[in-house]
């Protein structure tokens, strides 16, 4: 058996091969990110019932080499390259090049035996995507809503006493039509009153009204062109945004509904489509987990207890590594299911009652919530809490 270690590139991409006793096969060898390249890394590694091939699952440039090596028979380690990182650190290394990093994750492999990634199914890479398209439409639904803010404060500041969120229909429609006070100034107030801003809803005479008066003795100062225009431009941007998400959002829904165990989160009290899409897309198959105290740690919610000598904290905060996305999908869900799901309820209240802070019973809660999880990823049938029986009343 004989393991290789890949250093992923843009453009290229360095091998190195060792065998069991981590002794050198094959040196670092660059290869294109190409067909030709492909070709030229299938000739190095040999059969591929002999090798295991070790990478770092960073950025997005392993993906096509990943998929190339797969459908070719070749069992893939995808690393951490925090765990690469530290072994390197443990024989002193102090240069870092491509070459040396090859070598590295292949010696890695040759001593760790790193369990084989699978590659995922249609339905997880999708909703994969899906989730991360989202998240980015909503980062910029965000900044958008910022920079209209910014424009509103200098236009007309009066606006948001009136109507409260700018990232609305109702705000956008408006603002599109009277970017700032000086066009509410000259505005009608039973044109203004007539607007509709979706297929049910105008804007109403109250509003208009109470609008039109505030442009009449606004202190906003900036009325030009050019903030007429960044208004406009935004109220059509972030207008669009929310379609997007809309449409991708019934998308990620759709999706899960063909994915067997997106699906069967979403029997846990808590577990909505989109947390349920959200889990998929970080973690794959909670089942691929050793148990659901190791997906606990890759979510980060286990304590990082730090004890020593006669050091004794009576706290310790939570690791501060883990996947920091997941564990915020995690906090609302958590909060709603200590409300609503009966079984975690009464766990939470338990730690409550027995005098633990609020924020630490909610993190366990949600550590208690992941096994549920991983339960329901393992069994493959829907989620069935047991309660507790109640005690029976004292005669």
């Amino acid at each position: 058996m004989h393991f290789v270690g890949v250093d992923i590139g843009k453009e290229s991409h360095v091998v190195a091969v060792v065998d069991e006793s981590q002794a050198v096969l094959v040196k670092p060898t660059t290869v294109a990110a190409d067909a030709a390249g492909h070709s030229k890394l299938l000739a190095l590694l040999g059969a591929p019932e002999s090798a295991v091939i070790a990478m770092e699952a960073t950025g997005h440039y392993w993906q096509n080499l990943f998929a190339f090596l797969t459908a070719n028979g070749f069992a893939i380690a995808l690393l951490n390259p925090l765990r690469t990182r530290r072994f390197a650190e443990e024989d002193l290394v102090r240069a870092k090049t491509d070459a040396i990093d090859a070598l590295a994750i292949a010696r890695f492999a040759a001593q760790k035996k790193p369990q084989v990634t699978k590659l995922p199914d249609e339905a997880t890479t999708e909703l994969r995507e899906l989730v991360r398209l989202r998240d980015r439409w909503v980062q910029e639904l965000g900044d958008h809503v910022r920079q209209l803010h910014r424009l509103v404060d200098l236009g007309f500041p009066e606006f948001t006493r009136h109507v409260k969120t700018l990232d609305s229909a109702l705000a956008t429609e408006i603002l599109a039509q009277y970017p700032t006070a000086a066009a509410f100034r000259s505005a009608r107030v039973g044109e203004l009153a007539n607007l509709r801003y979706d297929s049910r809803h105008a804007v109403g005479r109250g509003l208009a009204k109470s609008l039109v008066d505030a442009a009449q003795t606004s202190v906003g100062a900036h009325h030009s062109e050019v903030y007429q225009l960044q208004v406009r431009t935004l109220c059509e941007d972030i207008s669009t945004l929310r379609k997007r998400l809309r449409r991708i959002e019934g998308d990620i829904e759709r999706t899960l509904e063909s994915h067997e165990v997106g699906k069967l989160l979403t029997t846990i009290d808590g577990i909505g489509p989109h947390t349920a899409a959200r889990i998929i897309a970080e973690v794959g198959d909670p089942a691929s987990y050793r148990d659901a105290g190791a997906l606990a740690a890759y979510v980060g919610v286990v304590p990082a207890t730090k004890h020593s000598g006669k050091h004794r904290p009576l706290r310790a905060p939570i690791s501060n590594l883990g996947n920091a996305r997941l564990r915020h999908a995690l906090w609302m869900p958590t909060l709603t299911a200590v409300k609503r799901n009966p079984w975690l309820r009464a766990f939470y209240e338990g730690l409550r009652a027995r005098g633990k802070l609020a924020k630490v019973a909610l993190v366990a809660a949600m550590r208690k919530l992941l096994a549920a999880i991983y339960s329901v990823a393992k069994n493959r049938k829907p989620f069935v809490p047991r309660l507790q029986a109640p005690e029976a009343p004292t005669v």
